[in-house]
């Protein structure tokens, strides 16, 4: 069985802990591990694992996968250079394998806590999907959750394995309350699993336009017989963007749901969040209140800072180094309504993008200080890896090496610089730095011009094949 990792989401709705560029899958809230690795991890059985993200993303998510390999496992990346939902990603995934293959479509961004039963029902979706059937995870709901898709089902008793009468989408209070004491109405999970060649003839039935255009883009894809498939963004682009969902769930007569006591939890806001995290789980990543006075109920994550409470309840504080969020508890689905007023504005748009610390394939950089014609940045280059061959137009350089050696290409100079040396670089000179050491090289490094913008780049050569 292959397991299909989407892995593309941009998790908006735990802003500001997830941004664009280190979205909430690869975030470690919870122990040591993000969600991503936790999803390769209960799926160690698979034989691969594909897993489609974004180009941005790529070597986050190859990082953190060979993290966990311990076990050989095999990785394969679809790398999306637009996301065009879920029915594309899968499409273009099943083209990439055998026909006959069984897939496991799981996102990454999801917790499951009962992974004996997990097993046991990932083991009965395997049957189902031999035999033709499109199977998707039927979640019973615990309580009425309007932040959730239902799957109404046919009652059949002793049996894990039900008919999908119909697929609803996210309910009001009232009509979520019914569903709860129905008892055929399940939570829909996103995850799926069928053979490759069903799925495509059902999206060919159902889609022919968003099959047709994942197919082109796959055929069109380079480095198909390798372990990254490259979208060519102009193919992406054209094709419709649709959930798999509404673009062929909805409409196939063959879906079947397993229903799965998996002890599950999408993640999908803080609320979530709060009830699953507690403080023996979070110590080393999240600080729940150090003081409260007269205060109870609140859930606070915060990075390096000592949070007082006074007289206040059911709160939610999310503290980041360059953003802050307080809700109450209830609304913090409400998340995504500020992330669309700050995409309106040109002056926030950089806090939905970016965290103050940016991680780069290469390692991370982290702006310290800025001002008019100045800026201060801890730069941190992982051990064998370097930066572009690289100038700029409008700004200098000037590095002063904490620790770790590096080697720097300075016009036709190359140098090797270590702890407490420093160089400069002056405006336009073709330049790199690279870790020779067995530590990550940290340097400080001080720009000084009249533009300081990341753009002001122009590159000669790059190992990451970023344009």
């Amino acid at each position: 069985m292959i397991n299909v990792i989407l892995c593309g989401g941009s998790g908006t709705r735990l802003w500001p802990i997830s941004r664009k560029s280190y979205p909430k899958q690869f975030c470690k809230i919870i122990n040591d591990r993000s969600f991503f690795q936790e999803t390769i991890l209960r799926n160690i059985e698979s034989t691969s694992h594909l897993i489609v993200t974004s180009i941005d993303n790529y070597f986050i998510a190859a990082d953190q996968a060979e993290a966990v390999n311990d076990e050989n496992l095999n990785f394969k990346y679809i790398l999306e250079p637009v996301g065009r939902n879920t029915a594309p990603a899968i499409a273009i995934a099943c083209f990439a394998v055998d026909p006959e293959a069984v897939i496991l479509v799981t996102p990454s961004d999801h917790l499951i806590s009962n992974v004996e039963n997990y097993d046991d029902v990932i083991k009965e979706a395997e049957k189902s999907a031999n035999n033709g059937d499109l199977v998707t995870f039927g979640i019973k709901p615990e309580y009425a959750e309007t932040g959730y898709g239902y799957l109404e089902c046919s009652v059949v008793e002793n049996s894990t394995v039900v008919d999908v009468l119909k697929f609803h989408e996210k309910p009001s209070k009232d009509v979520a309350e019914k569903y709860l004491l129905s008892g055929n109405y399940y939570w829909n999970s996103g995850m799926f699993c069928f053979k490759a060649s069903t799925f495509l003839k059902e999206l060919k039935k159902y889609s022919p336009d968003i099959y047709e255009k994942s197919k082109i883009a796959y055929l069109n894809a380079a480095n198909k017989d390798m372990d990254k498939l490259d979208i060519d963004i102009r193919d992406m682009q054209a094709i419709p963007a649709d959930s798999i969902d509404y673009a062929v769930m909805e409409k196939s007569n063959i879906v079947k749901a397993i229903k799965a006591d998996i002890g599950w939890n999408d993640i999908g806001s803080f609320d979530a969040l709060s009830k699953v995290l507690n403080v023996e789980e979070s110590e080393d990543c999240c600080s729940l209140t150090s003081i409260a006075v007269d205060s109870d109920n609140n859930f606070i994550m915060a990075d390096d800072k000592q949070v007082v409470t006074i007289d206040v309840s059911d709160l939610i504080i999310i503290d980041t180094p360059d953003a802050l969020l307080i809700s109450k508890k209830g609304s913090s689905q409400d998340v995504k309504k500020a992330v669309e007023i700050m995409s309106a504005k040109t002056e926030t748009l950089c806090l939905l993008d970016t965290h103050k610390t940016v991680n780069r394939p290469w390692g991370t950089y982290c702006v310290i200080e800025s001002g008019y014609g100045y800026k201060v940045k801890k730069i941190v280059v992982l051990p064998g890896r370097r930066l572009s061959l690289q100038s700029h137009k409008q700004r200098s350089e000037h590095w002063v090496v904490v620790s770790g050696e590096a080697k720097v290409t300075r016009g036709e100079e190359i140098l090797n610089i270590k702890n407490n040396e420093s160089i400069y670089i002056s405006a336009g000179t073709k330049h790199r730095l690279e870790c020779i050491s067995n530590e990550p090289l940290i340097i400080i490094e001080v720009q000084v011009g009249a533009y300081l913008g990341e753009d002001d780049i122009t590159r000669y050569s790059d190992d990451y094949n970023r344009k």
